[in-house]
């Protein structure tokens, strides 16, 4: 079977290869997300810096390891670099199920983001790679599909065998092998270098709108726990929202050529207003039905966005230099992840509350402020597709 990528042909063995790296591109992180509650009574002499340290060093070293690997891939063979950063991913995977105390755990982790960084910025890069055009635009849609797809259902995983044995839950960091294993059926070669040309002013517009629309929709997962104990609705109903969350982020990428098609310049647009009236959704009503409509729409537009921006860093740089200006943008999805809590919880100081609904409501009136440029700058390469977007 031959797959069409506008420069050709490639079999379903490639295809599912470029597939495999996009499904473990989230990974790091979510197998200690179901014991995180279990760690002061799994390692009783662990201190609450080292949990703390267990959550964010393998995030913190993800991201100059997104961009070292983005940085080597120009000129340099990307084959090689995969080939590394799913041994480490993978191996460093396989040893947290051995890991016996804390310490061991923290070291192994930050391993496991340093395989991971290197990782990361290629699931996207080799899209760009073996794909063009409307075809890639269609596969980078699949690749965001795929990874949080993989975040669902390797998280009704996770927790479920978390609840056999702490352990467990670090089985899905052994996935990696699986995509090292068909890495081998991707083309390997060292291109001619080119000059780097990358268009800087796009790129850096590109990833403070994707590290804001990042930010504003991580309330979800950050704070619905905690709003739906505040609303007195069973606790494992925030586990379904988050869920569904990821998944409204999945389904738009199935077919993100035909909504580019049908929203044009407006595709911003819409995707920023649905996300404003997902987090209004969920910090007004108490009602279940209406806050699964909210983290829906939320992420539904944000599931929009998020293949939009990948497709037009690819086309600001040249074929070789397209995965640095992904690493850089990828690498924004990450610092937003490290510094949503503390961005909320200054300006809940700066207000004066304590309310779980304020960082729904603080962040759906930063949303409604960016819809609102939007709107009159529906032609901009940023915020809107402008006349440029589809040439390569």
């Amino acid at each position: 079977m031959k797959i069409k990528t506008g420069k050709g042909t490639i079999s379903l063995a490639v295809l599912l290869a470029i597939w495999s790296v996009s499904a473990i591109a989230s990974l790091p992180g979510l197998a200690i997300s179901p014991i995180l509650g279990d760690l002061n009574r799994i390692f009783p002499k662990a201190t609450d810096l080292e949990i703390q340290m267990l959550t964010s060093l393998p995030s913190l070293l993800i991201i100059p390891f997104v961009l070292l690997s983005g940085r080597l891939s120009v000129g340099r063979d990307k084959l090689r670099i995969l080939t590394v950063g799913l041994a480490v991913f993978f191996l460093s995977g396989v040893a947290c199920i051995f890991a016996k105390s804390m310490a061991w755990l923290i070291v192994i982790s930050c391993i496991l983001g340093i395989g991971a960084g290197m990782v990361i910025p290629l699931s996207t890069g080799l899209v760009v790679d073996y794909f063009t055009g409307d075809y890639r635009v269609r596969q980078l849609g699949y690749s965001s599909a795929i990874n949080n797809l993989t975040l669902v259902l390797a998280t009704v995983v996770t927790g479920y065998l978390a609840d056999v044995n702490w352990h467990l839950p670090f089985l899905v960091y052994t996935l990696p092998g699986v995509s090292l294993a068909l890495s081998f059926f991707l083309r390997r070669g060292r291109s001619t270098p080119e000059p780097e040309q990358i268009d800087r002013r796009k790129l850096v517009g590109l990833m403070l709108f994707y590290f804001f629309a990042t930010y504003a929709v991580l309330v979800v997962t950050f704070y619905a726990s905690f709003l739906v104990d505040d609303y007195k609705i069973d606790s494992s109903f925030s586990g379904v929202l988050i869920s569904l969350f990821f998944l409204a982020i999945m389904v738009p990428g199935l077919f993100i050529d035909k909504i580019i098609r049908r929203l044009t310049r407006s595709v911003n647009l819409v995707s920023l207003a649905l996300i404003c009236a997902g987090l209004l959704c969920v910090g007004v009503f108490r009602d279940k039905t209406m806050l699964v409509v909210g983290v829906l729409c939320a992420g539904f537009g944000y599931g929009v966005i998020q293949p939009v921006i990948y497709d037009k860093a690819a086309t600001i740089a040249p074929p070789r230099s397209a995965t640095l200006a992904l690493s850089f943008v990828m690498a924004m999805n990450y610092l937003a992840v490290m510094v949503c809590p503390f961005i909320v919880d200054l300006f809940r100081h700066l207000f004066g509350t304590h309310s779980d609904r304020f960082p729904f409501f603080f962040n759906a009136a930063l949303v409604l402020a960016l819809t609102l440029v939007t709107f009159r700058r529906r032609d901009d390469f940023i915020l809107g597709l402008d006349e440029s977007y589809y040439k390569n």
